[in-house]
C-alpha cells in the first residue's frame, strides 16, 4: 500500500519542471515588457522635449509673422513716401524748367531791348557783358510763359 499513498506525488517532478518552464516564459515576458516600458518612457521624454521645442518654434513663428506684418506696413509707408517724393521731384523739375525758360525769355528781352520790358540793360551791365556769344535766339525761349 505504500505505492498507493505515493500515487498522487508521482508526477510531482514533471509538474515542477513544467511549472519552471512556465515561470521562465513568464519571466521572459516580464523582461520584454520592462524593456518596452523603458523604450516608451524614453519616447515620452523625447515627446516632452519635442513639444517644448514646438512651443518655442511656434512662438518664434508668431514673432516672425508679427515682424513680417510690421515690415509690410513700413514697406507700404516707404512706397507711398517714395511715390510722393518722386511726384515732388517731378513737380520741382517742371518748375525749374519753367523758371529757366522764363529767365531765358527775360534775359532775351533785356538783351534785345524789348520795348515791353521795363528794364533796359546798359552795355556795362554784368548781364549784358556775361553773354559773349551775343543775344539769345528767340527759338530758345518758350513761347508761352507761365
Amino acid at each position: 500500500m505504500p505505492m498507493i499513498a505515493l500515487a498522487p506525488y508521482q508526477h510531482l517532478e514533471e509538474d515542477m519542471q513544467s511549472l519552471k518552464q512556465v515561470l521562465e516564459m513568464k519571466n521572459q515576458q516580464i523582461h520584454l515588457q520592462e524593456k518596452k516600458i523603458l523604450e516608451l518612457e524614453k519616447l515620452v521624454e523625447k515627446n516632452i522635449i519635442l513639444e517644448e521645442k514646438i512651443q518655442v518654434l511656434q512662438q518664434q513663428n508668431e514673432d516672425l509673422k508679427a515682424r513680417i506684418d510690421q515690415n509690410t506696413v513700413v514697406t507700404r509707408q516707404l512706397s507711398e513716401e517714395n511715390a510722393n517724393l518722386q511726384e515732388y521731384v517731378e513737380k520741382e523739375t517742371q518748375e525749374k524748367k519753367r523758371l529757366s525758360r522764363t529767365n531765358e525769355e527775360l534775359l532775351w528781352k533785356l538783351q534785345t531791348g524789348d520795348p515791353t520790358s521795363p528794364i533796359k540793360l546798359s552795355p556795362t551791365s554784368p548781364v549784358y557783358r556775361g553773354s559773349s556769344s551775343g543775344p539769345s535766339s528767340p527759338a530758345r525761349v518758350g513761347t508761352t510763359p507761365r
